[in-house]
């Protein structure tokens, strides 16, 4: 922690000294990460002995004894044993492309090496040894790792990285050196051309992965070409600020909680392996609002375990500990980030853990609690897909937490629900995001997933479009894909509220539009919409997705699910009905398909709004 401590310090200085002021990071500002990677700096400063990545002898020491002495960590390598088990029955892996993809088979050697490799640092087996042997010489007969899809190569070559490293001079040198040569070619060699690829300094998980698998693979051949290893720590290090940055001001990841578990695990992977190879990571760990992202992780879990699914985000949080979360703990020595209980879970109940859980066991054993800061009951999340969060305290029985957001449909894994929310109430989800679907199906179908523009096919998804969300739809339009809907106040008190001006996303359709969401008791949420017409303007349509079952009343409905009810009322326009529009099936084929999925809708003529101004305002609350 010192030389990061430092780091951030002198990033602040430098700050100071450019702009003049304070280094707030109100803005998403770029901070560049140190950089003196050369030749020399490398020969000079790069630890000789191995293992090097994450694992040093002193970091393997403090381990062995924890496995003896602290129940988490003895209880996870119990874990880690099984998984290895179980890997010894399998059969090699093959170059076998799912879709465009070779992904699911690096991610399976990854998940493979960091478990296996581990077992052999502590064991010593040489009958592990033989099966890591034998996996490496599998894949690095590949005739290539699919470079067309990089996230592919960057997988497979931390995998290989770590194996190479982890088993040091117990591998075959004939082993080695194929490793080395396949981390040369099949890895580093791909990513460079007439010019850097994208990911490079590319805004999202793409840069934090690729670039964090070139770290590890440029490590390891340090010693056979130190000139492209040079070249390879120097380029990740100017280009990932770009993605770092995008967690600014308050550590929200704007792809959603699944992906800063996928995007922020290479981060962090990244900074622990320079930090065990360099004696610094450079400054990633101090980068401006990262450590603050653990908040975020941790505040978009809702009390059924579910998450706030934005974007392409899974619907659970899972039932075994997050390793990536610990790496936070074991940094700011946070214990609300050190999910104990889930791993004390019995080892076989573990099923097959996480790619990362080598390191992940490292990052446990480093964990020295200093303090539990207890997170706000009202928080906001400020940045390109701004989030807020009202929840109750934890032994309030009624189990109370609202996530809603802004934002814009043209960012990465982005999806047309500036405005949408989910609701929990006495232990039941009664508003639902539909979250992600299976990506490999509808490329398979010839779907064009990834087109952005405003006229592009990913909108016609239930899982993608406005019409999915729980938002207003105005005049039955799509979003403008590029309109903004930003976090324009936030009041956190007895009934804090947040809004959003979302006048951008309806662009020709309303001359303005603030969204304003209220918890107004422990035991409701109210959303307002004030709106401001034009001459054009026809319709306005509020909706919420549910799978609850819906009963109208002469003021809105009464949802009932797991024998729990909810009151939704209509407190303005007066007079309004809801229709409820069933989604299961849902429209489209290529649709996911959400059991019970619902769709009610208060559908508002224009004319009705006098001066060409009106109120849209619900009220969701349990019966009192």
């Amino acid at each position: 922690m010192n030389n990061k401590i430092i780091a951030l310090v002198l990033l602040q200085a430098m700050a100071i000294l450019v702009k003049g002021q304070e280094p707030t990071q109100e803005k998403n500002e770029l901070v560049k990460l140190q950089n003196p990677v050369t030749v020399p700096y490398l020969k000079k400063n790069l630890r000789k002995s191995t293992p090097r990545l994450i694992l040093t002898p002193s970091i393997e020491k403090n381990l062995k004894n924890k496995i003896k002495t602290d129940p988490v960590v003895k209880n996870y390598y119990a874990a880690i044993k099984l998984n290895a088990g179980k890997i010894a029955g399998e059969p090699f892996l093959e170059r076998k492309l799912e879709g465009r993809r070779l992904l699911g088979v690096s991610r399976e050697m990854l998940y493979r090496m960091t478990i296996l490799s581990m077992l052999y640092r502590i064991e010593r087996d040489r009958v592990v040894l033989k099966r890591i042997n034998d996996e490496l010489i599998a894949v690095c007969g590949f005739s290539d790792w699919n470079p067309s899809h990089f996230l592919d190569v960057a997988e497979m070559s931390l995998a290989v990285a770590i194996a190479v490293d982890w088993t040091g001079k117990d591998l075959p040198k004939a082993t080695a050196a194929l490793a080395k040569t396949a981390l040369i070619e099949k890895g580093i060699k791909p990513s460079f051309g007439d010019r850097d690829p994208g990911w490079v300094a590319g805004t999202n998980n793409w840069n934090q992965v690729c670039n964090g698998g070139m770290i590890a693979a440029a490590i390891v051949i340090a010693d056979k070409d130190p000139e492209l290893a040079a070249k390879t720590i120097s380029r990740s290090l100017n280009g990932m600020p770009e993605a770092l940055k995008q967690y600014a001001p308050d550590g929200v990841y704007p792809e959603g909680a699944t992906y800063w578990g996928y995007g922020t695990s290479f981060s962090v992977t990244a900074s622990s392996l320079l930090s065990s190879a360099f004696g610094t990571d450079f400054g990633i760990a101090a980068y401006p609002s990262f450590l603050k992202s653990a908040d975020f992780r941790v505040q978009t879990v809702a009390p059924s375990g579910m998450y706030f699914n934005f974007a392409d985000c899974g619907d659970s949080a899972g039932e075994n500990g997050d390793i990536t979360l610990a790496w936070f703990a074991k940094e700011t020595g946070n214990d609300l980030y050190f999910e104990k209980e889930k791993f004390l879970r019995p080892p076989a109940a573990m099923g097959k853990l996480t790619r990362l859980a080598g390191p992940g066991l490292v990052w446990l054993s480093e964990f020295e609690p200093k303090n539990k800061i207890s997170l706000p009951l009202a928080w906001k999340g400020d940045g390109p897909n701004p989030i807020v969060i009202f929840r109750n305290e934890e032994n309030n029985s009624n189990q109370y937490y609202f996530a809603g957001k802004g934002g814009r449909a043209s960012l990465s894994h982005g999806n047309m629900d500036a405005g949408s929310f989910v609701f929990e109430l006495n232990g039941v989800r009664w508003v639902v995001d539909p979250g992600v679907q299976d990506y490999n199906t509808l490329e398979q179908a010839g779907f064009n997933l990834w087109g952005m523009c405003q006229d592009c096919p990913r909108w016609s998804l239930l899982t993608k479009g406005n019409f999915g969300h729980s938002t207003l739809t105005v005049d039955n339009a799509r979003f403008n894909v590029k309109g903004n809907a930003g976090l324009i106040r936030f009041t956190n008190g007895k009934s804090p509220e947040a809004a959003i001006d979302m006048t951008e996303i309806f662009t020709g359709h309303l001359t303005s539009a603030h969204r304003t969401f209220t918890k107004d008791s422990d035991h409701s949420i109210t959303i307002e919409d004030e709106l401001s017409l034009n001459d054009s303007t026809k319709s306005i349509t509020w909706a919420i997705m549910t799978t609850a079952e819906v009963m109208p009343t002469s003021d809105g409905a009464v949802l009932k699910q797991d024998g729990k009810l909810l009151n939704l009322t209509i407190l303005s326009p007066a007079n309004m009905n809801i229709s409820t529009i069933v989604m299961d099936p849902p429209p489209m084929a290529l649709d996911k398909r959400i059991e019970n999925l619902k769709r009610i809708e208060i559908r508002i003529p224009a004319y009705i709004f006098l001066n060409k101004k009106g109120t849209v305002k619900v009220r969701l609350s349990s019966p009192e």
